[in-house]
Parts: structure tokens; C-alpha cells; sequence
């Protein structure tokens, strides 16, 4: 079975959204997703926003996310990964690598930034064997009223 990677357009909205929904109950926090499709679908057509879909055999099986950014200090363009998901049943079959790689692929020698939690042992193992450098950073969240 071949997997294939392709960027996700606004016709993918409900296919994202549904693996996005996949990924948040998988790490505990289901009502966490409250962008609706329609919401994807507009942000599929924004050019600084991207999502890969993994596909085997015309099923979805996993997907990367990220926005593009600057750095106001170094002034350079980098890639913010949202997201990196697959299935559990794809888990293991080197769908994640492909994902990643692809990323790395149209970052272009670009520098890609992402968070993982702490306690999320799985995904930064998996991280320092694709070579990424993994460093502690607290993450401030402020919603003002």
C-alpha cells in the first residue's frame, strides 16, 4: 500500500477537520477543536497557511500543518508547524517521516519551529531521531477581556 502526500486545498476542509479532531482526542482534549470546516476552508485558501494530507489508497492517514512566519530578530522566513498527526493504525510506517520530510522539502533550507509537551515521550523521541534539536521554553497563553 503506497502512501501519497499532497497539499490539502479548501474541498479538503472536512477531512482536515476530522483528523483534527482525531488528534485531540487522542491527547485527551476533545472539545478542544471549535473551528468548524467552513472556518478550514477559508484557511486553506490564506497562502501563508499550508496542510499536507498523507493518503494510502485514497484514505487519509495522517497530516502536517504549519504557518509561514518571520523572525523579527534574524529577519528570516520560517515555517511554524502546527500540527504533526498520524492514525493509529498508519503509526509506525514511517507516514510521520514522510510528512515531516515533505515540510522540510518546501521549507526550502528554511528553519521549521514547532512545540511538543514534555510529557509526550512518543512524539520526542521521535523528533530527535529526525535530527531535531528539542529545547524547554514555557508557553504563555493570555486572552485578555
Amino acid at each position: 500500500m503506497t502512501v501519497t502526500i499532497r497539499r490539502a486545498g479548501p474541498g479538503d476542509a472536512a477531512t482536515v477537520h476530522g483528523l483534527m479532531r482525531a488528534l485531540a482526542e487522542q491527547q485527551g482534549h476533545p472539545d478542544a477543536v471549535t473551528a468548524t470546516a467552513a472556518d478550514l476552508a477559508a484557511a486553506l485558501r490564506r497562502p501563508d497557511v499550508t496542510y499536507l494530507l498523507a493518503e494510502r489508497d485514497g484514505r487519509p492517514v495522517g497530516y502536517v500543518s504549519w504557518l509561514e512566519r518571520i523572525s523579527f530578530w534574524s529577519g528570516d522566513d520560517y515555517l511554524a508547524l502546527d500540527d504533526l498527526f498520524v492514525v493509529d493504525a498508519a503509526r509506525g510506517q514511517g507516514v510521520g517521516e514522510r510528512l515531516m520530510r515533505a515540510a522540510a522539502e518546501i521549507a526550502k533550507g528554511r528553519v521549521i519551529r514547532w512545540e511538543v509537551g514534555e510529557a509526550n515521550a512518543g512524539a520526542r523521541r521521535f523528533y530527535e531521531r529526525m535530527g531535531a534539536q528539542l529545547t524547554s521554553k514555557q508557553i504563555c497563553r493570555w486572552q485578555p477581556s
